[in-house]
């Protein structure tokens, strides 16, 4: 799983490994990977790298086409999300959050799918947002690359739902992770907010039936089911919130 080292990927981690998993932990600071490692019950694989990095991003496109010891639960968690008035927001760094969030899980899908449609059996969970489907303005890129993360996870999962692969998309609401902790100040009433474990273990559960999309929150599911019915301005209203800007 990538974005291992904290977050929703730590509690993947935790949660895998309880199961008794063997895992393949991918990060940038490989000292928090060994650490974590060093703390799981069952076998573990330390892979750092920058997937923003072409070099790293290749490292771990090859291990994921590694027949002789195959991964069969992709979790494509590796993210990143900054808000701010885009005008005012480094172009380089907009190009980087599209490069991580959106090419690097792409590129990772695509390496490891072939091996899992030959075989019959896989799975595959992209971590995409509640912002997927709501205007989130003040993160304008960041929600762009989850609604990408949703359509294309659906798309993939009609694609090739008869091969025994599974491929979900998982749509957390707010929660406390470094990401909500650094870039986004939401204001959301903590009716919507979950706990990292309730949500992964959410998107495991979504993933292993085979669900193309898990919105983890039930408020949240029911109000972008029948937001298409809602006032565009109350939409409008509730992403306004999802930043805390409105």
């Amino acid at each position: 799983m990538t974005g291992a080292s904290s977050g929703f990927g730590e509690q993947f981690a935790r949660q895998l490994s309880a199961r008794g998993t063997a895992l393949v932990l991918v990060a940038r600071r490989g000292e928090r990977l060994e650490k974590l490692a060093a703390e799981l019950g069952t076998e573990v694989e330390v892979l750092p790298a920058d997937l923003t990095d072409p070099a790293g991003l290749a490292a771990v496109e090859d291990r994921l086409r590694d027949t002789g010891n195959p991964v069969d639960l992709l979790v494509n968690n590796a993210g990143v999300g900054t808000t701010g008035s885009f005008t005012k927001l480094s172009a380089q760094n907009e190009t980087d959050k599209v490069a991580l969030n959106v090419t690097a899980l792409m590129r990772l899908t695509h390496a490891a799918l072939p091996r899992m449609v030959e075989a019959g059996h896989g799975g595959i969970l992209n971590i995409s947002s509640i912002a997927a489907t709501t205007p989130v303005p003040w993160a304008t890129t960041y929600g762009a690359t989850k609604a990408f993360v949703m359509a294309f996870s659906e798309n993939l999962n009609r694609e090739v739902r008869r091969t025994g692969v599974h491929v979900t998309a998982l749509l957390p609401g707010p929660s406390v992770t470094p990401l909500t902790e650094d870039g986004f100040d939401n204001r959301l009433p903590r009716l919507f907010w979950q706990s990292p474990e309730a949500i992964v273990t959410r998107g495991l559960a979504a993933v292993a039936a085979g669900k193309p999309v898990c919105i983890t929150s039930r408020v949240l599911a029911f109000a972008t089911v029948t937001g298409g019915r809602m006032p565009r301005s109350l939409q409008y209203l509730i992403g306004d919130r999802l930043i805390g800007r409105g």
